[in-house]
């Protein structure tokens, strides 16, 4: 039944994108409420499985395999995995489209591509459901190749806008570093064990067998599969694509830069956790803190509405990276479900704002002032009150504030990292953790205050502003229900006592202790030590974070701009996004335009004169050739056929045609002989 109904799921997206891109326009309403239909029906299938699952079938597995290729010994299957962990995603994907989907029936109505925007939808929504069911390495990369292509579809669906196009060029670019780092990681796997199942991968490591036998092997195989999620996940030093991927329609930043496409990372390494060494985890560690407080420095000094949401979401990938990495797993996939709800209402917030925004821009012919910068808003908690509520309780919810589903899974997340410091020393890693947790409140907060509270920045604009239609805000509704902690945990203050904690266990068992950091009983027993002072931090951090927000927009108490100044180069290089962008384009667009330079003086200066020089001799040997020709070989073979011709013409002159002639040469020939030889 699971792997049968898995299957359903995931084939109901793409019947709807292939009827939507061959007969979307000439469908009622241009067919988004086919879309719409059938991802809803993916998602009742997904809930009903997971239900069904956690209650019934606990931990079992279940699995689909068959034969796809057999080469001499080696057998490639495919197949369909099906456990916890692909329960709860499968839910968690199809829920955020559905939402997204309805929501874009109000944002979207008047598009002049509604239909494909609509398939768009379903094909990315196939795409990652693949991502998520498949039980092996080669058609998660397959499926992972399709998700890089559906977001260029959908980031570029503006493509007549040149930085839309340019956006949708950098994700498909900068993820396509990342994935053949990913596919070298898979080639290592394979050519050791010929096979690309996870379940024959783990049971062989499990078996002691490694890499070339070798550990490090094993660490520089996770590392590259690692890669596939630095690219997918925006992780530092690839995470430069997903701020320029916001000129995508704010209905898909939700969808793909919220909850599902950049989730793929995260869920990469959840799902082959079971292979990665100690080393391998350790780096995992460290690149998920050095991205968390990268994206929050700068998400500080943003005024793009969704330009902070979009390095917030950085920055909780990070997060979740980082407990994946110090072992804290079901924190860090906790996080994941968790950072799905709040930050996809987060983003379809920001979309109903904009909404508002671009409507009375629109109306009042302003097509100068920017409806996504937050110093044009203020005040629009009276106008928008449904917005501004959901707004609110997502913001308590990344903020990590008790009764939300954020304070559950960060609580665990840092207390996580404090306990993994406290076996192996690595105290930066918490220290980033809490930091990133007090910088994360005060931006949110920073946000909310500039958007929703004081005055307007234009009161004619102001009084024209109101709220989104209820197609929009019910989806609000939901994503704000489904970020409070009782969803998680009855428990308001410990999410190991939920039912997620339960169902979505560390999956260390199956492999050797010398490739993971510390056992789960050495793990846990530091964890239940931490915790309780890990959560009182986090609180303080948080409530910190959120009254220095207040403090500096709120009440006014300290001037901004002279924070700004005090801070010098530090607000100026977080301001300019820590010159990543300038650094790569010097460094590697640069790079590669000057390496085109020296290929082409190479080519006209190098290549084209061997070639040219060589065409000189060639063309003198042809002459000298020609010559001799000419001039002998033509010259001996008219001197044989004028000797020839001579000799005819003399011989022609014996040969008369008479018989008499030729008896008397006969004759004179036999008395000539007669004579000699007397």
């Amino acid at each position: 039944m699971f792997t049968q109904l898995s299957i359903t799921i995931l084939l109901l997206p793409l019947l709807g994108f292939l009827l939507l891109i061959f007969f979307g326009k000439r469908l009622p309403r241009q067919g988004d409420w086919l879309g719409s239909g059938l991802v809803s029906i993916s998602f009742l299938l997904s809930l009903y499985l997971l239900i069904t699952k956690i209650t019934a079938h606990a931990h079992e597995v279940f699995t689909f395999t068959f034969s796809w290729a057999v080469v001499g010994s080696m057998n490639v299957e495919f197949g369909i995995l099906f456990d916890n962990l692909t329960a709860v995603m499968l839910v968690v994907v199809t829920l955020v489209s559905t939402l997204v989907h309805f929501f874009s029936m109000g944002y979207m109505k008047d598009d002049v591509r509604y239909s494909r925007y609509y398939a768009y939808l379903g094909f990315f929504s196939f795409s990652m459901l693949g991502i998520v069911i498949t039980d092996n390495l080669l058609l998660m990369y397959v499926f992972w190749e399709l998700v890089g292509l559906s977001s260029y579809l959908l980031i570029g669906h503006y493509y007549e806008k040149k930085t839309a196009s340019n956006a949708a060029n950098k994700a498909f670019i900068v993820n396509r570093v990342g994935d053949f780092g990913m596919f070298l990681g898979i080639m290592i796997l394979f050519v050791n064990f010929s096979t690309f199942t996870f379940e024959s991968i783990f049971a062989s490591i499990s078996a002691g067998q490694l890499p070339f036998g070798s550990e490090g092997w094993m660490t520089a195989a996770g590392i590259l599969i690692f890669c596939g999620a630095v690219g997918k996940s925006a992780q530092f030093p690839l995470h430069v694509w997903l701020p320029d991927a916001m000129e995508g329609p704010t209905p898909v930043s939700a969808l793909i830069h919220a909850a599902t496409m950049v989730a793929a990372g995260v869920y990469l390494v959840a799902r082959v956790f079971p292979m990665l060494t100690a080393d391998a985890l350790m780096v995992i560690a460290y690149i998920g803190a050095i991205t968390a407080l990268i994206a929050a420095t700068i998400a500080i000094t943003q005024y793009d509405i969704k330009k902070v949401l979009a390095y917030s979401t950085i920055s909780q990938l990070g997060y979740m990276i980082m407990a994946l990495g110090v072992g804290a797993y079901t924190a860090g996939f906790m996080h994941l479900v968790t950072h799905a709800a709040f930050k996809a209402g987060l983003f379809l917030g920001s979309g109903s704002v904009i909404y508002a925004m671009h409507k009375v821009l629109h109306d009042q012919n302003d097509h100068h002032t920017d409806a996504q910068d937050i110093r044009n808003m203020g005040g629009l908690k009276s106008k928008m009150p449904v917005t501004y509520w959901t707004f609110l309780i997502f913001t308590l919810a990344i903020s990590g504030i008790p009764l939300t589903s954020g304070f559950l899974s960060k609580d665990e997340i840092l207390a996580g990292s404090w306990a993994f410091s406290s076996l192996n020393g690595h105290w930066i890693l918490p220290v980033v953790g809490f930091a990133v947790a007090g910088l994360t409140a005060f931006y949110m907060f920073r946000l909310l205050i500039l958007t929703f509270h004081g005055k307007p920045a234009d009161e004619s604009r102001f009084e024209a502003i109101k709220e989104s239609p209820a197609v929009m805000t019910i989806p609000l509704m939901v994503l704000a229900t489904l970020s409070l902690f009782v969803f998680y945990s009855f428990n308001p203050f410990g999410a190991a006592s939920g039912w997620f904690f339960n169902a979505i266990e560390r999956p260390m068992s199956m492999v050797p202790e010398l490739l993971q950091p510390a056992s789960n009983a050495v793990f846990h027993d530091a964890l239940h030590h931490v915790h309780t002072p890990a959560m009182i931090l986090s609180i303080l951090i948080a409530l910190g974070g959120i009254g220095f927000a207040f403090t500096v927009y709120q009440w006014k108490k300290i001037n901004p701009e002279s924070l700004a100044q005090k801070a010098g180069f530090l607000y100026k290089g977080a301001f300019n996004k820590w010159y990543f962008d300038e650094m790569y384009d010097k460094v590697f667009v640069n790079g590669l335009h000057m390496l085109t330079r020296i290929s082409k003086w190479f080519d006209e200066n190098i290549i084209d004169r061997i070639v040219n020089g060589s065409a000189v001799v060639v063309r003198g040997l042809a002459t000298i050739s020609g010559w001799i020709d000419q001039n002998i070989v033509d010259g001996l073979v008219n001197a044989t056929a004028e000797t020839a011709n001579r000799a005819g013409g003399l011989l022609s002159k014996i040969q008369t045609g008479k018989v008499q002639t030729y008896l008397v040469y006969v004759v004179f020939s036999f008395l000539v002989l007669f004579i000699l030889f007397m």
